[in-house]
């Protein structure tokens, strides 16, 4: 009898082959899912990754976090608190999770370094220096982390955001991470976000009604001054973007 030996793929092979794979799915879900409404594309990232699909959410509004809590309860919810949050930012983050408990997941992330060992290692008010680096080390770093448990995750991107994100897919590629982004409302203007808030009752963030229509951190963000709805973000920079959500891709 003849035995034929197999070696086994190596694990980069095994690694590439998967990631080409879920690039692949991400493509054809983005065409097909093009046209169809937020829940429509939450049912399907939901069913093809099951727990280990997550959404992100900056509390601006809980539309997003509402959608998956009605059409995928349980769904882990990640907020990043960069320790440079607005009061009401903290205060809707512990209103959502009081009014959803039990139908979502929240997750709280928060950076290696707090905002005074940040000030020791790299200087006071490294977000003025070096907004970029200041972004990395808050932002981009813990949540890619944190995502590192999944296979894909969400976010509440829109294309009427900014000119930048205006060709963002509903589903993508996110190549850094090597995982499936689900964009469910990026189809949606924001009248359509203000219809759903104003049906549904869902939670704002107070900052909303105070002239901003983007959150971000306290030294970074100021009421809008222009059209695009990020434009109360890094005013004076040419900066648009924290490095989370690689747009124009």
């Amino acid at each position: 009898m003849t035995v034929e030996l197999v070696t086994p793929m190596p694990t980069y092979e095994r690694a590439s082959s998967l990631a080409e794979h879920r690039e692949a799915l991400a493509r054809r879900a983005a065409w097909r899912l093009e046209a169809a409404p937020p829940e429509t594309i939450i049912r399907w990232a939901s069913r093809t990754f099951g727990a280990r699909f997550a959404v992100t959410s900056s509390m601006a509004d809980a539309v997003l976090i509402d959608l998956v809590a009605r059409v995928a309860p349980g769904t882990d919810v990640v907020f990043l608190d960069t320790g440079y949050h607005f009061t009401a930012t903290l205060t809707m983050r512990d209103a959502v999770a009081a009014t959803y408990r039990g139908r979502i997941n929240l997750v709280t992330v928060e950076p290696a370094q707090t905002v005074p060992q940040q000030d020791t290692e790299y200087g006071k008010d490294l977000f003025s220096s070096n907004p970029d680096r200041c972004c990395f080390l808050r932002k981009v770093l813990p949540l890619d982390r944190a995502l590192a448990g999944y296979d894909a995750w969400g976010s509440g991107l829109r294309r009427d955001d900014s000119l930048a994100r205006s060709r963002t897919p509903v589903v993508d590629w996110d190549r850094r991470n090597s995982m499936v982004k689900v964009n469910p409302i990026a189809r949606w203007t924001q009248k359509d976000i203000d219809a759903y808030v104003e049906r549904h009752h869902i939670l704002t963030n107070l900052l909303l009604d105070e002239g901003f229509t983007s959150v971000g951190c306290v030294p970074c963000t100021r009421p809008a001054g222009g059209e695009e709805a990020r434009s109360g973000r890094w005013t004076g920079r040419s900066k648009s973007e924290c490095g989370i959500h690689v747009v124009g891709s």
